[in-house]
């Protein structure tokens, strides 16, 4: 049986460019880049090789790139440092209702000490209005975090505009680009952020790396304490075969974009209009600004932990929503705060194209689907047919 990937919203394999650029760095060139000596010299060298390379593919500078272990950890900086660097100004802060759960949770938590929370609606396509963030923002608000795009449903959001206001009002503004980072154009002058998250596994690269873009003259506290790393905004040494490897992931991803992006959107379109064949079939998310690769739909009377069980016993790996979120029995946050109720929204699949998938693997999809969301509405007790 051929096993078909279709998650890589989720995590992405290692390309082996990828890791014959990070090997030398776990037995030959293994050395601390704070040492002084030759093997930490050389592993310095690599570091700031890389974080020159992600500087200029994001449009920053290379003092603007600070290395963390991946996407929650750089979102979490972001929010917290801010808030606590700027707090004096004020403790309003702004976010959207369908933000992955490392910027929710984290404003949650910031709440409870004293924060004061907005959360944005969203329509019905998961998009956020530049509009309503520009009504909510006041006088103490210090920061906003609005995603670049979602990583259910895969709706790009109007990043730039809302920028533009964001800094017409003198708050901070930070976007989460784990979803985006080698899929859209990140160029953090066009966008209007301060600060951009990105995770090196979403792109081919490795797990347990990733960046945060803080523009210059942005204060951030630190979260971790302990060393003078990456210019005192992160304590501890750093992961130079991992870092190494996000460069070149990085640097593969943006070189190949638009042909890959041509080729994946073309697979999407025609899982979506393949799905939309199934009766009672919902499809999630904006057509128009949409991911290339993000296919999301509900399918009615169903449950999508059924339907996932059933795609992964025929070699298909799918998802539901968010993978850090899979432990849940509750339905996606994201489905609800677009208006599905939650009969609908527990009968979710994403699936997410990358570049090993094939038109072939579209057909296998196509044709296995119907069937099992079949089987399974026959055993429902809601299901008329």
């Amino acid at each position: 049986m051929n096993r078909i990937y279709m998650d890589h919203a989720a995590t992405t394999p290692v390309r082996p460019e990828v890791l014959e650029a990070m090997l030398p760095y776990f037995n030959t060139e293994f050395g601390n880049p704070s040492s002084v000596y030759s093997w930490g010299r050389s592993a310095r060298k690599a570091l700031d090789s890389a974080r020159d390379l992600v500087a200029e593919l994001l449009g920053a500078s290379a003092s603007e790139i600070v290395f963390t272990a991946g996407g929650s950890e750089g979102a979490n900086m972001a929010v917290k440092g801010v808030a606590w660097a700027d707090q004096g100004r004020g403790k309003h802060i702004i976010t959207s209702a369908i933000e992955h759960h490392a910027v929710l949770d984290t404003v949650l938590w910031l709440e409870k000490q004293g924060f004061e929370v907005t959360v944005l609606p969203v329509d019905e396509f998961g998009s956020v209005s530049p509009a309503q963030v520009r009504e909510a923002l006041r006088p103490d608000t210090i920061l906003v975090s609005i995603m670049h795009a979602n990583n259910e449903v895969g709706t790009i959001q109007p990043i730039s505009e809302i920028g533009a206001i964001v800094r017409e009002h003198g708050a901070k503004f930070h976007t989460d680009a784990v979803q985006t980072a080698g899929v859209l154009e990140l160029d953090v002058q066009a966008l209007n952020v301060d600060l951009l998250s990105i995770s090196a596994h979403k792109f081919y690269g490795p797990k347990g790396v990733g960046a945060l873009y803080v523009r210059k003259g942005v204060r951030l506290h630190p979260l971790v304490h302990g060393g003078a790393q990456e210019k005192g905004r992160r304590a501890g040494t750093e992961n130079t075969a991992g870092i190494v490897g996000m460069a070149k992931a990085l640097e593969l991803a943006q070189a190949e974009r638009v042909d890959e992006n041509a080729r994946l959107t073309k697979m999407r379109d025609r899982l979506i209009q393949g799905l939309q064949k199934i009766p009672h079939t919902r499809v999630n998310g904006s057509l128009e600004q949409r991911l290339p690769n993000n296919v999301n739909v509900c399918f009615e009377f169903i449950e999508g932990e059924s339907m996932l069980l059933n795609l992964d016993l025929r070699g298909i790996a799918a998802s539901s929503g968010s993978a850090c979120t899979s432990g849940s029995l509750d339905p996606s946050h994201v489905l609800l705060a677009m208006g599905l109720s939650h009969e609908i929204a527990h009968g979710s699949l994403r699936l997410t194209l990358g570049r090993d998938n094939t038109e072939a693997d579209v057909d296998v999809v196509l044709q296995e689907v119907p069937g099992i969301v079949e089987r399974l509405r026959a055993m429902s007790p809601l299901y008329q047919g």
